[in-house]
């Protein structure tokens, strides 16, 4: 728990002195103000993350947060559990999805077995295990809150070890069967919205499955009693391992100044999470894209961000973050790198709004 104290009283508000200096030097380049929409909000934000105005994004890791869930005994998912120890692996060789996309951006990808079921031994997994596996959800807590406080903290031990080796933007990801269903019921304590709005077919699950996993999230929900005003009491009573471990890196990141990429559904309850813990923590976040999860949205809504793609996806494991990496060093080159009118001897007043 200490670590965890000491994490949040070092999360402080951006640098606003130095996002108005980004923003006067973004409107003294060769184009319209605000043109470049949210490529500009990014280089604005990245300058008061980090406090610079021509911020770099050139060391970027991705981080897989893996776990295992109890609930997926109540056939919640159409894939059997042990598919996330096989993907583990996958990922270790390579031959994911998340791999060929973070090397098409030239970031790193770390997996970290959070709470995998069962016992990997592999070259280049972090262990950071809980334990393996939730406890069933809808028969009890998934969890102890001295087990959910340990998967924050060591999201948070992950996060410092990758920034003090250089890390400058964070993606989170995360590899768990199952684990829209605690996702949804996270979102579903700490919101008013209904099962209907926020829950969604995950890897595809038929009508009749889908009834069920709302029933099971309303069992878990009544039976558990999660305190909405309480991120680890909900994540400790309807969450999942994977979830803390990907707060626990926002929460991390923040503390040292560095930003953090958020993916879908599941990486969203995680900053639900973390904004639970501490309200500022968002700042430091940024979203990547809209997945097609219904609750998805909303959680954007809550954290007040909005994502820059909506490419119909789904598959989770951070894919959407990392192609949001690309986005944001972009925004980084911009700033850094366009011309001024000055430099470009252009006049500024020959420049109107929409065009050059």
């Amino acid at each position: 728990m200490e670590l965890l104290k000491s994490t949040v009283e070092k999360i402080e508000d951006l640098d606003q002195g130095l996002m108005t200096k980004a923003q006067e030097r973004l409107d003294s380049l060769t184009k319209p103000p605000g043109s470049l929409g949210k490529l500009e909000d990014i280089a604005i934000k990245l300058a008061g993350i980090n406090g610079e105005i021509y911020p770099k994004v050139d060391q970027k890791v991705h981080v897989v947060m893996a776990g295992d869930h109890g609930v997926v005994a109540e056939g919640v998912s159409t894939v059997p559990q042990e598919v996330t120890t096989q993907m583990v692996y996958n990922f270790l060789n390579e031959g994911a999805a998340i791999n060929v996309l973070a090397q098409q951006v030239g970031a790193e990808v770390k997996i970290v077995d959070i709470g995998v079921a069962s016992e990997i031994e592999a070259e280049g997994l972090l262990v950071k295990k809980i334990k393996s596996g939730t406890d069933n959800l809808a028969l009890g807590p998934a969890m102890s809150k001295k087990e959910a406080i340990a998967s924050i903290e060591a999201g948070i031990e992950v996060a410092e070890d990758l920034i003090a080796q250089g890390a400058n933007l964070i993606g989170t990801g995360e590899m768990g069967i199952g684990n829209t269903t605690p996702s949804s019921a996270i979102l579903a304590v700490m919101t008013d919205y209904s099962l209907d709005e926020v829950v969604g077919y995950g890897t595809g699950i038929s009508e009749e499955q889908l009834a069920k996993k709302k029933e099971l999230i309303a069992q878990s929900i009544e039976l558990n009693q999660p305190q909405a005003d309480d991120g680890i009491d909900v994540l400790a009573k309807v969450g999942g391992l994977e979830i803390g471990g990907m707060a626990g890196v926002m929460l991390g990141a923040a503390a040292n100044r560095v930003p953090v990429m958020v993916d879908g559904l599941i990486s969203g309850a995680a900053g639900l999470i973390a904004q639970s813990l501490e309200p500022q923590v968002v700042k430091y976040l940024i979203s990547s894209h809209q997945s097609v999860e219904p609750g998805h949205l909303k959680i954007y809504d809550l954290l007040g961000l909005e994502p820059m793609l909506n490419l119909d996806m789904r598959l989770g494991e951070g894919t959407g973050a990392v192609l949001g990496m690309e986005l944001v060093e972009a925004a980084t080159r911009i700033i850094s790198e366009m011309a001024t009118f000055e430099e470009a001897q252009v006049k500024a007043n020959n420049i109107g709004k929409n065009n050059l």
